[in-house]
């Protein structure tokens, strides 16, 4: 497939930035090529173009290489298996409330979602599903951006929650910031969480969770034994904590759709992975009282 001549203009005014050295002009215009569905090549004699692939196929997540986010400093990321009707209204909601980049982590057949990627929205096929811990660390190693939002695809949102956010969390007081979390109840002994609304908290959960990707990285992210996802977030927010990460709870312009992930897997598995995950809590942070937020 040959490139028309309005991608060539993209390309060679590309050429033209690269050669005066304004790299941030540079890399706009390549994602602009990018999403006419071409990639381009520099080479000595100038460029050459090629047909783009959509997006990248992995067997593993330790295959998967760099998510680009472009001119982003932050990136909503997914998780998503099936129910892509509702994902496609969830990313829609994204783009049109938020200015960041976009990346979708899709375990089996992408469907729909491929007719919805443009130069901020990113596809990464994963062929088989090795838990979500792992995909949620797949998605935090390769995300070029400073900071990510790993956030479920149940959530939507109302209004620009991006702004926010990427306000309070470039002022590096708080490691972490979401819109769903809690303390931790005492009183039963580390077994239930309590949500005493906006402010600093103890733990954040997956809804929406927004973090510095370097401060994750450090904090050895997710814990890959998590075949599903609840209570990870827990697990997660107090291993921030543990490295001396602040987390931060709130009010933002979302709403929750119906939560696949939980009223749409089978009970027993949902409530056997939830248990496991929860003794590992209990086995690595019960008692571990210093770790947490302020009491409120």
């Amino acid at each position: 497939m040959s490139a028309p001549e309005s991608v060539h203009e993209l390309a060679r005014a590309r050429q033209a930035a690269r050669a005066e050295k304004n790299f941030a002009l540079s890399d706009q215009l390549r994602d602009e090529i990018a999403a006419q569905g071409f990639e381009v090549v520099d080479g000595a004699g100038g460029y050459e173009l090629r047909p783009k692939k959509r997006f990248p196929t992995y067997e593993s997540t330790r295959d998967i290489r760099a998510i680009n986010s472009g001119k982003y400093a932050i990136t909503v990321a997914m998780i998503i298996d099936g129910f892509h009707d509702d994902a496609v209204a969830t990313l829609q909601s994204v783009k049109n409330h938020s200015d960041c980049a976009i990346a979708m982590l899709v375990i089996g057949d992408p469907g729909v979602l491929v007719d919805h990627l443009d130069a901020r929205t990113s596809l990464v096929h994963l062929t088989e599903n090795l838990g979500w811990g792992e995909c949620a660390n797949a998605l935090l190693r390769n995300i070029t951006s400073e900071f990510v939002v790993i956030m479920d695809p149940s959530t939507r949102f109302t209004g620009d929650a991006i702004t926010p956010v990427l306000t309070e969390l470039k002022k590096r007081d708080f490691v972490a910031v979401g819109w769903k979390g809690g303390l931790i109840n005492l009183e039963d002994d580390w077994r239930s969480t309590e949500d005493k609304g906006a402010g600093e908290v103890d733990v954040l959960f997956s809804y929406f969770f927004a973090v510095h990707r370097e401060d994750a990285l450090a904090a050895r992210g997710f814990s890959n034994r998590a075949l599903y996802y609840r209570n990870a977030d827990i697990e997660f927010s107090l291993q921030l904590r543990h490295s001396q990460g602040r987390l931060l709870q709130m009010d933002l312009p979302l709403e929750q759709a119906r939560h696949h992930g939980y009223y749409d897997t089978d009970p027993e598995y949902r409530d056997l992975q939830s248990k496991k995950n929860y003794d590992r809590i209990l086995e690595r942070f019960r008692g571990k009282t210093a770790i947490l937020s302020p009491r409120r």
